[in-house]
Parts: C-alpha cells; sequence; structure tokens
C-alpha cells in the first residue's frame, strides 16, 4: 500500500463498483428505471409484488406468474414463535434495531440460509420481504400492549400490512397508496444500504446477513431517517402560514431543511412526484388537509434553491402520508426497509454473479517505524 500521493475518492463517490441490469439513474433529468422500466409507469399501473417479480426475475410477469408470486408471498409471511418471543423482549427498542434483531433471528430458522443458488435467493428475498412486514406490524401491536395480528391469507403485500397493524382490512385506496409507496422505495442502485448489503454478499454470507447489514446501514439518519425528520419539522411549523418564516430562521442560523436534496438527484426526485399528489388527496380524505399545505408552503419557500440543483425527495412527502395513516413517526424508516428487501436481494443476485471480494484501500497518513517502548519506561 502506498504512502505517496494519491487520488483519494471520500465516500468512494464517482466511483463505480459494477455493472447492473436492474436500475438507472439519471440524477440531472430527474429519471429512474427498474429494469429499464420508467418507475411513472410502475408506480401508476403495477402492484408491489408485480415490482418484485421484475426485479428478481428480470422482467414484469405474466398473469400465472403473478399468482405464483402472490400466493408464494402470502404463504410465507409467517413469523417463527421464538422470532416474535424475541420481539416481546427488545419491545421498547426502537423498530429499526427489533426489525434488525428479528430478521437475524430468522436465519436460525430458515432452511436454506446457506444456500446461495440462485432460486434459493429469489425464495428467501420474498419470504424475508413477507416476514418483515410480520415482525413490524407484531413489534406495532406488542409495545401498545395489544396481540399480534396473523397475516391475512388474500390481501396483497401492502394491504396485509395495514391490516396486520390496525386488525381491520384497510381502505382500498390507503392499501394502494402504500402499495406506491412500497414500489418508489424498492431499488435505488448503490445507495449506501445497497453497498453494505453487497459487501457482506461478497464474503459469500447468506442473504440474512446482507439484509442485517442493509437495515443496520438504513437506519442511519443521512441515508433513511429524513421521513421522521420532515414530519417532525412539519409538527414544528405547526400552521400553513409559518412554514415561510420557520424555513428562513433554520436556514439562517444553518440549520438544513429536511427532506431537500439528494446525493444522486439535481432535479426532483422522480418518486416524490408520485407522493406529493397522494399526500394532498389523503390529507383532504382524512380531514387534515394543513400538514399538505405546510410542506406545499416549505416547498414554496425553498424554490430559489433549485437553481443548486435542491429539490424535495422521495421523503418529503412520504412523512405526511405515514402520519396521516396514523403510523408513529419511529416506523418511518421501518417502513422503508419494508419496501426495500426486494431491492438488497436483487444487489446480492447481481454481487454473486461475477462475485470479487469488496475490499477498496486506506491511504496510510500516520507515523512510520516507531521505537517500541517497554511497558515500564513509558512515562
Amino acid at each position: 500500500m502506498t504512502t505517496g500521493e494519491v487520488e483519494l475518492r471520500r465516500g468512494l463517490k464517482d466511483v463505480y463498483l459494477d455493472r447492473t441490469e436492474v436500475s438507472f439513474i439519471d440524477g440531472q433529468l430527474g429519471k429512474l428505471l427498474y429494469r429499464g422500466y420508467n418507475i411513472h409507469d410502475l408506480a401508476e399501473h403495477c402492484s408491489f409484488e408485480e415490482v418484485i417479480s421484475l426485479l428478481l426475475y428480470g422482467k414484469l410477469p405474466t398473469k400465472d406468474q403473478l399468482n405464483q408470486t402472490l400466493s408464494f408471498c402470502a404463504s410465507n409471511r409467517a413469523v417463527p414463535a421464538p422470532v416474535l418471543q424475541i420481539v416481546e423482549m427488545v419491545k421498547q427498542a426502537h423498530p429499526m434495531d427489533v426489525l434488525r434483531t428479528a430478521v437475524s433471528a430468522l436465519s436460525a430458522f430458515d432452511p436454506a440460509v446457506e444456500d446461495n443458488s440462485l432460486d434459493a435467493l429469489r425464495h428467501k428475498g420474498m419470504r424475508v420481504t413477507g416476514q418483515a412486514a410480520t415482525i413490524v406490524a407484531a413489534h406495532f401491536r406488542i409495545r401498545r400492549g395489544l396481540t399480534p395480528v396473523a397475516p391475512h391469507p388474500t390481501l396483497n403485500h401492502a394491504a396485509n400490512f395495514l391490516y396486520m397493524l390496525y386488525g381491520k382490512e384497510p381502505d382500498p385506496d390507503e392499501a394502494r397508496l402504500m402499495d406506491v409507496d412500497f414500489i418508489l422505495h424498492a431499488e435505488h442502485s448503490s445507495n449506501a444500504s445497497a453497498f453494505a448489503a453487497r459487501v457482506t454478499a461478497s464474503t459469500l454470507s447468506d442473504l440474512h446477513s446482507a439484509i442485517v447489514t442493509g437495515i443496520g446501514t438504513l437506519k442511519g439518519p443521512l441515508h433513511g431517517g429524513a421521513a421522521e425528520s420532515v414530519m417532525k419539522m412539519a409538527l414544528e411549523i405547526g400552521k400553513p402560514a409559518n412554514a415561510e418564516r420557520y424555513v428562513k430562521e433554520l436556514l439562517d442560523s444553518g440549520g438544513r431543511v429536511m427532506g431537500f436534496g439528494h446525493r444522486v438527484y439535481k432535479a426532483e426526485d422522480p418518486r416524490a412526484t408520485h407522493l406529493r399528489e397522494r399526500a394532498r388527496r389523503l390529507g383532504e380524505k382524512r380531514g387534515h388537509p394543513e400538514w399538505y399545505l405546510i410542506l406545499e408552503n416549505v416547498e414554496k419557500a425553498m424554490e430559489p434553491y433549485r437553481r443548486r440543483g435542491i429539490y424535495p425527495n422521495v421523503d418529503f412527502y412520504a412523512g405526511a402520508i405515514y402520519h396521516l395513516l396514523a403510523i408513529p413517526e419511529d416506523l418511518f424508516v421501518p417502513i422503508f426497509t419494508l419496501g426495500r428487501i426486494p431491492g438488497w436481494t436483487v444487489q446480492v443476485l447481481e454481487q454473486l454473479e461475477h462475485n470479487v471480494i469488496i475490499r477498496p484501500l486506506l491511504q496510510y497518513v500516520g507515523p512510520m517505524d516507531l521505537p517500541f517502548v517497554p511497558l515500564e519506561e513509558r512515562g
């Protein structure tokens, strides 16, 4: 390893790790494709299960193939009783910590945990996707002194998640809104959590370990926590009329307006486009249009910063949607996780296709060849 001059790429910025066929991002145009399909088309016309099938199998499913995916997912949502006991034991922890711990425990009950064949990885990815929703919903109820609701045998992933949270079949429009949210979060190239999952996979560890790595990385507020922060900001603002002054005072004091800016996008995040109108409609339907109006006024106050490439990202309106669905703030990032598990799975699939262990370098800039001083002689 050299101690001379090297080109540093902090955060591995602009370094290409590998080739991919899964997702394409044009940050200048605000464009996102899954397997060549525009996110706008997928969000408007597909279910989350269709997107899972697209990501894991490489093409949009036929009706028969989709039915197979729906059937497999619905029949693999149950969580072993010992894992639910672990959730009970750690119920006071943050939901992301509970989810990380429970997914790790799931590996002990999966007979194919060490099988890294293509079909096994796909099936485990779909199984963990369903089980993770059951874990999050069970923890939501357990910490409130309620009995967990068993998964519904026929509802799709999004509707079943809301059913397990509240114990009743959800409003179809709200279930579809959650479905779209999962689609928008499903995959996003080599972001921090996907990269972390690939690092784990590159050692030939198991898929559960890679997903646990992804969960731990996504927990960080610089990656997955913005939706929670946006809603806290909206609650502090309180009224739409306060938004402009709040933004000005925050920026003047050197603060940051959460939910704006993105490492990749220098135009509007295309995922935010879909959540904006849906947040407005949900607010009106639920009788609380003020949350959308607050965010709309924040967005207006931030318009001068668009010339710097600072636009709303996917988290900006997601928090309002979750809040309107009566989902607590500390569940916002776990919901992001539930949508992202298929994306981590396909990232692992691609990593293993031409696997090389991921091992970047660090340039050493410390002292060299220091004389050793025995313990008794150190002052």
